[in-house]
């Protein structure tokens, strides 16, 4: 079983910047759960990402770039040296790059990509500091965040981690909503899709919506922690220790197969389906969602949860503990799709949200354009190096040669509604 994943709340205008890089796909009709996949719970506050450009060359030494101060200045408010040098470690940080290893050139540009960020949070922040935020609406969304960690004892540890108090985090998140709210209301109304929009999406896209077979099913899993590696060695006390770990460790497998059967039992009896899972279940999210994992395909399950879900009638619960790499599985399925193509009438509502959402980043992104471009921004940042010239033909075709056409760009590949 995968740990918790950490993930940053992308609330911030910065973030929000860099969201039409972001990889879109075709709308699912489906949207493929995994069962032992871990519920993401997200981290207090984002950190900007290191740009790509920051990747450290090979052999690449220390360099020093002479920032000003302040380094830049947006309408009048400045953006001082100290502020980008603290984006700038966070961003390296959270990458896990050492600043050492950056040429000044991959400094300087990273330094600008950072730099750009901070200018349109600037300007988001001042535009929105008019909007309404309520601490009712802020206390709900941090209520929100603490169920997608195990415990509140989880949340707090990482809140630590993340160097904020609690104070401090609630005042980020507000300002956070507060942009995020005066954007949406920047943009609001240019997200229409009329149904004749979303039909001709379909029929353009025919093919992405053709489905294999598919079950639905929900379970109950006891986690098993994963066996202690086995290291070769003469050593006696490290040979007794590695015993010890793996004896303790077939011990819990065993009771979590109990336990496993255990719940069968209870099933058998009668006993609410979903209720179990939520009471008994250790898949984190499963006490929200009564174990279900919607429709999936075969091949996004692991072979052993697939072939046993695939192999039973649609209410049966299986009656055996399914052993996967994660532990224990009791399955029960509760719907069957036969492969076929989804009629329009059942993936409209997902085409529409999809389009949707392709409007509002276009229109996202329009908006600040056009919000950078009405501002007066200062830049001191060194200038980026210039492009490279391309190389001059060093021959001359051969006389009667026909010219070779460049090579079509191939097609962007379109995701199908049932992949990973």
């Amino acid at each position: 079983m995968k740990n918790f994943a950490l993930l940053a709340i992308i609330l911030s205008t910065v973030a929000l910047v860099h969201a039409d890089n972001a990889p879109t796909t075709t709308p699912s009709a489906t949207p493929p759960p995994a069962p032992t996949k871990t519920v993401a719970a997200p981290m207090p506050m984002a950190k900007p990402p290191v740009p790509p450009s920051a990747v450290p060359a090979a052999g690449a030494s220390s360099a020093v770039v002479a920032l000003k101060d302040p380094v830049a200045v947006v309408d009048g408010t400045k953006i001082s040296k100290d502020e980008l040098e603290k984006a700038f470690k966070d961003a390296l940080g959270a990458s896990r790059v050492n600043p050492a290893s950056l040429t000044a050139e991959q400094k300087t540009m990273a330094y600008r990509q950072i730099l750009d960020g901070l200018i349109m949070e600037k300007l988001v922040d001042k535009k929105s500091a008019g909007t309404p935020i309520s601490d009712a609406d802020v206390n709900a969304e941090v209520e929100k965040i603490k169920k997608q960690f195990p415990s509140p004892d989880v949340f707090n540890a990482k809140l630590k981690d993340s160097g904020q108090t609690m104070d401090q985090f609630e005042a980020n998140l507000k300002k956070s909503m507060r942009q995020t709210n005066w954007i949406k209301s920047q943009i609001k109304g240019k997200d229409e899709v009329t149904d004749a929009e979303a039909e001709k999406f379909y029929k353009d896209n025919i093919k992405q919506f053709e489905n294999p077979d598919m079950v639905k099913a929900s379970h109950i899993l006891f986690i098993v922690p994963p066996a202690p590696p086995e290291v070769i060695t003469k050593d006696k006390e490290a040979m007794a220790k590695m015993a010890k770990a793996k004896a303790e460790n077939e011990k819990v497998a065993k009771a979590k197969e109990e336990a496993a059967k255990a719940a069968i039992a209870r099933a058998n009896k009668g006993e609410d389906f979903s209720k179990l899972a939520s009471e008994l279940s250790e898949e984190p999210g499963a006490k929200q969602r009564g174990g279900d994992l919607g429709f999936f395909t075969k091949e996004q399950m692991v072979p052993e949860f697939a072939t046993a879900a695939f192999g039973m009638k649609e209410g049966d619960v299986s009656q055996t503990p399914v052993k996967t790499k994660y532990g224990y599985h009791v399955i029960k399925v509760t719907g069957k799709k036969a492969a076929g193509t989804i009629p329009f009438a059942e993936a409209k509502q997902n085409i529409i949200a999809y389009l949707q959402n392709q409007k509002r980043r276009a229109a996202f992104k329009t908006f600040m354009q056009e919000l950078r471009q009405k501002a007066k921004i200062e830049n001191t940042l060194p200038a980026p190096p210039p492009m490279p010239l391309p190389m001059k033909p060093t021959m001359a075709p051969a006389a009667g040669a026909k010219p070779v056409a460049a090579p079509a760009p191939a097609p962007a590949p379109v995701t199908s509604p049932s992949a990973k």
